[in-house]
């Protein structure tokens, strides 16, 4: 649910905010500056005035509402410390923008003129760069270089026209490293000025990001390059990721971007796509090119779009195996063939209640109980309707449904399988082991290959 704060009047502006507003701005009340607490995915933000599009669904998040004043759409951006659930059973401590990390997507249209207040209420200052955008130089968010920075208590206005469509991201350039690793960042999207171009039924848009939270602990750690411990959708690890929910025959876009410190290859069973977009631009039609996974690398975006022409609950995930998995240690030693009872007797001497990874491989691991520290989750978790799913981290499911409703992005629980299309147990007897193949005799005989060793030769330099 939206919490509305009332707009408030440049009287009840304080007199720091309105030295740092431009002076287009000053004479004109901030719009309200909507919120969300909910970790759900909201659904799409139908425009009611100005060009028609198909609006974004953020999967686990929302769309910023705005207002129109004259000619210019404005937005009310605030930083802010925020609280995330990770998933059911973990929350963390984070910065973002209007109650949630990432923050709200910014949704508008190829010539609109957008007016973004921006209210610092972190402890420190910090700006905000439109990744990607082409803007006047002075608009583009990098503190020290391009503004000065909006300390803590300012509001700050960014000014500029959209001159492309495409999907975009915003992040802080001011003390980058720990505010992004805090989780400050979020996607602006920017739709044809003609509603038909580019159509699609479906549109989905996600970020990814990380996180290092020691197992029991609240707060990421800020300088952590790469052996992170949370992979996320979104600021959400499964399983707390909603499905992308579609109907048969729909044509689904999904758009990725990667803000984390390493790429990402995401991959979708069930269906082949076309990579539609990059965060340059769109692809032009005759020169997308089919995938089933697509390497995102850091602060890149990917779109691809595809027909959701195979019904059933089909995995969408980061093919990095390590990703899929939950409060992840990287010094866990592998026992894979150790005789384990024995040697879990001599390891309790010295650390009682410890366990062990499994001695014929870690698939007990996603359905066992175990005690865990408070506000952490398993490594490997979640349900489907044949036992556990042995996943964590960057993984969800598309489902794809037929008869859903064009606006239904309800959960439509497990698939129904056609009777005799679910693999099953054989049970019958064997005819025995099949006989081995033997060496084929093409009829050419066999030569003889006779290797020079490099200086061996007579007469090179290096030859003894």
């Amino acid at each position: 649910m939206f919490s509305r704060r009332g707009f408030l009047n440049a009287s009840a502006m304080s007199a720091v905010a309105v030295s740092a507003i431009g002076s287009r701005a000053q004479a004109a009340s901030i719009p309200e500056a909507a919120s969300m607490r909910e970790a759900g995915t909201q659904g799409p933000l139908v425009p009611k005035t100005g060009p028609g599009y198909n609006p974004i669904v953020t999967l686990n998040g929302w769309t910023l509402p705005w207002r129109m004043n004259g000619e210019w759409k404005e937005f009310h951006l605030v930083a802010e410390p925020v609280v995330r659930e990770i998933a059911p059973g973990m929350k963390a401590h984070l910065w973002g923008y209007n109650g949630q990390s990432p923050g709200p997507t910014i949704e508008a249209v190829e010539g609109d003129k957008v007016r973004l207040f921006v209210t610092n209420k972190l402890p420190e200052h910090t700006t905000i760069h439109w990744h990607g955008q082409r803007l006047p130089n002075g608009m583009d968010g990098v503190g020290g270089l391009t503004q000065p920075q909006i300390k803590p208590g300012q509001t700050f206005v960014y000014e500029f026209q959209l001159r492309r469509s495409g999907t975009f991201m915003y992040h802080p350039h001011a003390d980058e490293m720990l505010q992004m690793a805090m989780g400050m960042m979020g996607f602006f999207v920017v739709h044809p000025r003609d509603p038909s171009e580019r159509r699609v039924d479906r549109d989905f848009v996600f970020l990814l990001n990380a996180y290092d939270i020691d197992p029991g602990s609240y707060l990421p750690k800020v300088n952590t390059m790469l052996d992170f411990n949370l992979w996320t959708f979104n600021s959400r690890a499964f399983p707390g990721i909603d499905p992308l929910v579609v109907a048969k025959n729909d044509k689904v876009r999904v758009r990725v971007g990667n803000l984390t410190m390493t790429n990402h290859p995401i991959h979708i069973h069930g269906h082949e796509f076309r990579v539609t977009g990059t965060d340059g631009g769109w692809v032009p039609e005759g020169a997308s090119w089919p995938e089933v996974t697509v390497d995102i690398a850091v602060g890149q975006m990917r779109a691809f779009d595809f027909v959701a022409d195979e019904p059933g609950d089909w995995a969408m995930h980061c093919h990095k195996s390590h990703h899929t998995m939950n409060a992840m240690g990287h010094t866990v030693k592998t026992y894979v063939g150790v005789n384990m009872p024995a040697m879990q007797k001599k390891i309790a001497k010295v650390a009682p209640g410890y366990m062990p990874m499994g001695d014929k491989g870690m698939a007990d691991m996603g359905e066992m109980e175990m005690p865990l520290p408070d506000n952490t989750l398993p490594m490997m978790t979640g349900f489907g309707q044949f036992g556990p799913i042995e996943m964590g981290g960057m993984f969800t499911v598309l489902k794809v449904r037929e008869g859903l409703g064009a606006g239904d992005y309800k959960d439509p629980g497990p698939f129904k399988h056609p009777v005799g299309s679910v693999a099953y147990e054989f049970k019958g007897s064997f005819a025995g082991d099949a006989p081995r193949q033997g060496a084929i005799d093409s009829g050419v005989p066999a030569a003889e290959v006779k290797v020079v060793k490099p200086g061996t030769l007579p007469g090179h330099p290096m030859a003894h």
